[in-house]
């Protein structure tokens, strides 16, 4: 169990913005998802804040096509999945680096709009 801990990560939160599905020479599916996870929280005046951490999703395969087939901008989901980081170079020549969660299941979840 342990190395199933080391590199895992859980998030529930909406969808951003539609989801990008690829299709790659040999066949093989890539998509794209960008996700909002709210945080709440009481400030040291008493007020209740809300915190948004958007996060970018990539998926590979079959899971890329169910989510792209199943899921759509403001659907509430839970993912999870492990970090990946990597890099490239903008056209000005600038190293840009990305990390983001490669997806290995999700769910799509039907809460209530204001249930947090």
């Amino acid at each position: 169990m342990a190395n199933t801990l080391k590199n895992s990560v859980q998030l529930i939160g909406n969808i951003g913005k539609e989801i990008t599905l690829s299709t790659f020479d040999k066949g093989s599916k890539k998509a794209l998802i960008t996700i909002a996870v709210n945080e709440f929280y009481t400030n040291n005046k008493g007020e209740k804040v809300k915190q948004t951490e958007w996060h970018n999703l990539v998926a590979w395969g079959k899971t890329a096509e169910l989510m792209a087939e199943t899921l759509s901008k403001g659907n509430e989901i839970a993912v999870q999945g492990k970090l990946s980081n990597r890099s490239y170079e903008d056209k000005e020549g600038n190293t840009k680096y990305i990390t983001e969660v490669v997806v290995s299941e999700f769910y799509k979840l039907n809460r209530a709009a204001n249930s947090n």
